[in-house]
């Protein structure tokens, strides 16, 4: 049985020190809400916890049950703050709003999340937030994004690079900056750590 692995379609793919200008299909993932500086706040910490019992608990489904394996994909989450400086110059952890998301394979039903989730909050070290996971579609059409290699501290100067590049191509920023983790903190160092960053945009009408 050969695995799906999202990783591999061309839109989880970026160049390091290119602004690539690409259009984003719609698609599902698991997604939960949170605010904070994700390196401090518990908050933060429950909520990426509460996903992955459930996306494992889908690709698990998906095998058994319809022959269709798959690799889970990566963590991704979407950021805002009431001032976008806090992400680039500043880098306010306070002040960020978060979603952390699994996205999910189109065969995946309703039923089977959750089936999943409740499967995952029987559990008894279950995270407390598994009960805000919700599965939702995403539509961002257009965004420019590019490769970061390195600590997350690091990424400033190049998302406000890549606003720059977005504005300077008469494009407007339209929707939450989006950061796709292909690298594992707990397992890579800091300087090989590997982050898609992604800006959703329009066309000037």
């Amino acid at each position: 049985m050969a695995k799906f692995d999202v990783k591999k379609e061309g839109h989880y793919r970026a160049k390091l020190g290119v602004f690539d200008l690409i259009e984003i299909p719609e698609q599902t993932y698991l997604t939960i809400d949170g605010t904070g500086d994700p390196n401090t706040a518990r908050e933060y910490q429950d909520a990426v916890s509460a996903l992955y019992p459930i996306a494992y608990g889908m690709k698990f489904a998906s095998k058994k049950d319809l022959d269709r394996d798959y690799v889970v994909p990566p963590l991704e989450g979407l950021w805002c703050a009431d001032d976008m400086e806090s992400f680039t110059s500043r880098r306010s952890k306070d002040e960020w709003r978060w979603t952390m998301m699994i996205m999910t394979p189109h065969w995946i039903t309703t039923d089977m999340f959750t089936q999943a989730q409740a499967k995952a909050m029987s559990k008894k070290d279950a995270s407390p937030r598994i009960g805000d996971v919700r599965m939702v579609g995403l539509s961002q059409g257009l965004v420019v994004q590019t490769l970061h290699i390195g600590p997350y501290d690091e990424e400033g100067p190049i998302i406000a690079a890549m606003h720059e590049h977005a504005y300077s191509q008469g494009l407007t920023l339209a929707g939450k900056h989006h950061e796709i983790y292909l690298g594992d903190p707990r397992r890579t160092a800091s300087e090989k750590l590997k982050t898609i960053l992604r800006q959703p945009v329009k066309q000037p009408q």
